[in-house]
């Protein structure tokens, strides 16, 4: 039995048949694992020993009453737990990464999914730059005349904020779309952070694939499908999810940065793929399990916990 604390946005909220991080932690439970759900917020550096409040928990799949929590505990994470699993929604802000580096003073005594250095390390839309071939046509910058000398070079494009999240800021322009300098503008007056400028693959009409990865390894995708006339395909701005196999491409994208991901302890990690390309590297709070079980019987959080469970076993 593992004692196992999730740091997560509110328990109460998520949506019992579609949450990952909800399957996470009723598969965690199902194998006799403790459990334990605390806000980042009430993360506490003190003297140099990380604690935190945190209620017990167990969870059940009746929406509403899903949640059964104990009275509320200060953890010693170095200490009380085994794992902490590392799983509030982006924004990938500067509260987040301090969030990482908390963490990383109780890492890998007990162990931290994902790895927080690297998580800190791997901003969704910069890392999967580090695998050429893999990717359409990117640039990132700051710089007006970069990005519209790149949307002058390949026409059709989109553009999304480096940090943002589930389809948030993403935008597609057109050849001739007189309106990128104003959007570039927009951006600045609200954020210093640079943008993400890709060449517009057509391919996405069909579906934008999460391929969930384990340790490494590639163990099924969905295809999120977006509405008609639309180019997000995320499912919480109206994508709809769907079966679909891997291809032999998806399986050279994966074994292409499957390697990078095990070595630096990325363990739960989604990949999105559009057509014959890879746009994102997801690892910090990846989605998509539950879809995936439903289409194919496929639990990506027990392939988790095999890894975790064999990760702790190793570090006895």
């Amino acid at each position: 039995m593992l004692k196992v604390a999730i740091q997560m946005d509110p328990l109460e909220a998520v949506n019992v048949e579609s949450d990952t991080t909800f399957l996470m932690a009723l598969s965690g439970q199902a194998r006799g694992h403790r459990l334990w759900i605390y806000d980042f917020r009430t993360l506490a550096l003190d003297e140099g020993r990380l604690f935190c409040r945190a209620r017990p928990v167990t969870v059940n799949t009746v929406q509403g009453e899903h949640a059964d929590f104990g009275p509320e505990v200060v953890l010693d994470l170095a200490e009380d737990v085994d794992v902490i699993l590392m799983r509030q929604d982006p924004p990938f802000d500067m509260a987040y990464v301090t969030a990482t580096y908390l963490l990383e003073r109780v890492h890998p005594k007990t162990l931290v999914v994902n790895n927080p250095a690297e998580v800190r390390s791997a901003p969704e839309k910069l890392i999967a730059t580090l695998f050429p071939g893999l990717q359409p046509p990117t640039l990132v910058s700051s710089d007006p005349v970069a990005l519209v000398d790149f949307h002058r070079r390949h026409g059709d494009v989109v553009l999304k904020p480096l940090h943002g999240a589930a389809g948030s800021g993403v935008v597609r322009l057109k050849a001739d779309d007189p309106n990128l300098e104003a959007l570039i503008e927009i951006h600045a007056a609200g954020s210093r952070d640079p943008l993400v400028i890709q060449k517009f693959i057509p391919a996405v009409s069909k579906g934008d694939k999460r391929i969930i990865l384990i340790d490494g390894e590639a163990v099924g995708a969905i295809n999120r499908i977006p509405a008609k006339d639309q180019v997000r395909s995320n499912l919480r701005v109206g994508g709809t999810a769907a079966p679909v196999e891997l291809t032999p491409r998806d399986l050279e994208i994966c074994a292409a940065i499957g390697p990078y991901l095990k070595e630096r302890g990325l363990i739960f990690v989604g990949i999105d793929v559009i057509g014959d390309y890879l746009t994102e590297i997801n690892v910090t709070s990846p989605t998509g399990a539950q879809q995936l079980l439903k289409f194919s019987g496929v639990d990506a959080t027990a392939l988790m916990w095999d890894v975790i469970e064999r990760k702790t076993r190793e570090a006895l």
